[in-house]
C-alpha cells in the first residue's frame, strides 16, 4: 500500500476563528503522526476568508512546533508570488529550527484572485519564469559554490527537499526534467491525472535529490462508521465547491441533511467532476476506494484531504484512514540524499 499523508486546508468554520483553525491544524498533526501518517501539508491561498493558512512558513512553523516526527511542510508555496531567496530563506530558517522534518512543494499558479495578485505585487509573466525560480531556489538551499557572493542565511547547505506540484501536465514534464518528486492535485483537479502521472514517469531524469520517480496524488476522502454518516459529513465539503462556482467562498458550513437543496443541478454537475476524485463511505468502502485508487494510479503515496466541519469528526475520519488503509510495506522512497526521507518510526 502507498503511503498515507495529510494535506490540511486550514479551515475557518463558521462560528470559530482564525485561531481555532490554526490549532486545530497543529492538534491534528500532532495525532496524524501517532496515526502513522507520512507527512502533513499546509498551502497558500490569499484572500479566502475560510483558509488561514496565508502566512504559509508560519503555519509551518506552529504545526511543526507541536509535533516531534511527520514531516511538515507546503503543499504547495505558489513561488511566482515571491523572490527565491525570500522562500529560501524561510524555509532554511524552518529547516535548522526542525531538522530533517520540512518539505517545500513548489506550485506556479497564483493561488488567489487577480485583484489579489496585484496587491502580492504578482505579475501574469511571473509564471513564465517558474522554472529558473525552481532552479535558483535550489541553489539557494545547497552547499554553497566557490566565490558565490550572495547566500539566502541561513538556508544554505540545508537541502530541504523540493517537490513540484501540479494540476495539469507542465508540472509532471518539470518535475521529470528536474528529477523532483511530483504530486498531483487531484482532490480537486482530476482532469489530467494519469496523463501527467505517464508523462513524468516516462520522462524522468534522475538527480542529486531522486534516483527514480516519485509521485503522490490527492484524494478526498470522508470515513464514518455509515456511508450515511459519511454522505452527510461530506456536504460540508460539496457546499464549499458549490460556493466557488458562485464566486461566494466563504467560511466552511456545518453538514446537512439533503445536499439536493442546496445546489442547482448545473452546480451538482459542476462539483461531481470537480470532486470525481473521491471516497465517501464506511471503513469498508474507504478501503476498497484507496486501493482502487492506488492500484489505477501506481502512486507511491496518497495525500488524504478529509475536509469535515467538526473538529472531533474531522480527527475520527483520519483515524478511520489510517486503521483501513495505513501504509504498507514497499512505500518507502528511492532516495539519494535528502529527497523523500523515511519518517521516523513511532
Amino acid at each position: 500500500m502507498a503511503a498515507l499523508s495529510i494535506l490540511d486546508l486550514v479551515r475557518v468554520r463558521e462560528g470559530y476563528g482564525p485561531r481555532q483553525a490554526l490549532d486545530n491544524a497543529r492538534d491534528l498533526a500532532a495525532q496524524a503522526e501517532d496515526w502513522g501518517y507520512r507527512r502533513f501539508w499546509v498551502a497558500e491561498h490569499h484572500n479566502m476568508q475560510g483558509i488561514a493558512s496565508a502566512a504559509t512558513s508560519v503555519v509551518i512553523a506552529h504545526v511543526a512546533a507541536g509535533t516531534t516526527r511527520i514531516r511538515v511542510g507546503a503543499g504547495g508555496i505558489m513561488l511566482p508570488n515571491h523572490a527565491p531567496m525570500v522562500i529560501a530563506e524561510q524555509f532554511g530558517t524552518l529547516a535548522h529550527l526542525f531538522p530533517g522534518r520540512i518539505d517545500l512543494g513548489l506550485g506556479r499558479a497564483p493561488g488567489t484572485d487577480q485583484m489579489t495578485m496585484r496587491a502580492l505585487r504578482r505579475s501574469l509573466t511571473n509564471a513564465d519564469n517558474f522554472p529558473q525560480d525552481v532552479l535558483e531556489l535550489q541553489a539557494y538551499l545547497a552547499e554553497a559554490r566557490d566565490g558565490q557572493a550572495l547566500h539566502a542565511v541561513p538556508a544554505t547547505g540545508t537541502n530541504v527537499p523540493l517537490w513540484i506540484l501540479g494540476s495539469s501536465t507542465y508540472g509532471a514534464q518539470l518535475a521529470a526534467a528536474l528529477g523532483l518528486p511530483y504530486a498531483f492535485a487531484s482532490h480537486f483537479a482530476p482532469a489530467d491525472l494519469l496523463p501527467a502521472l505517464e508523462i513524468y514517469r516516462e520522462r524522468f531524469k534522475p538527480s542529486a535529490q531522486l534516483d527514480r520517480p516519485y509521485a503522490m496524488a490527492g484524494l478526498n476522502v470522508i470515513a464514518a462508521e455509515t456511508d450515511a454518516e459519511a454522505r452527510r459529513l461530506a456536504t460540508t465539503q460539496q457546499m464549499s465547491v458549490a460556493d466557488i462556482f458562485r464566486g461566494a467562498r466563504g467560511l466552511s458550513k456545518p453538514p446537512i441533511d439533503d445536499i439536493e437543496t442546496y445546489w442547482s443541478p448545473m452546480e451538482k454537475a459542476q462539483a461531481a467532476r470537480f470532486l470525481s476524485r473521491s471516497v465517501v463511505g464506511d471503513p469498508v468502502r474507504v478501503a476498497d476506494g484507496i486501493a482502487a485508487f492506488v492500484a489505477q494510479t501506481g502512486v507511491d503515496e496518497v495525500m488524504v484531504v478529509s475536509d469535515v466541519f467538526d473538529h472531533d469528526r474531522r480527527l475520527a475520519s483520519y483515524r478511520m484512514i489510517a486503521e483501513v488503509a495505513g501504509e504498507g510495506e514497499g512505500a518507502s522512497a528511492p532516495v539519494k540524499g535528502a529527497a523523500v526521507p523515511e519518517p521516523a518510526t513511532p
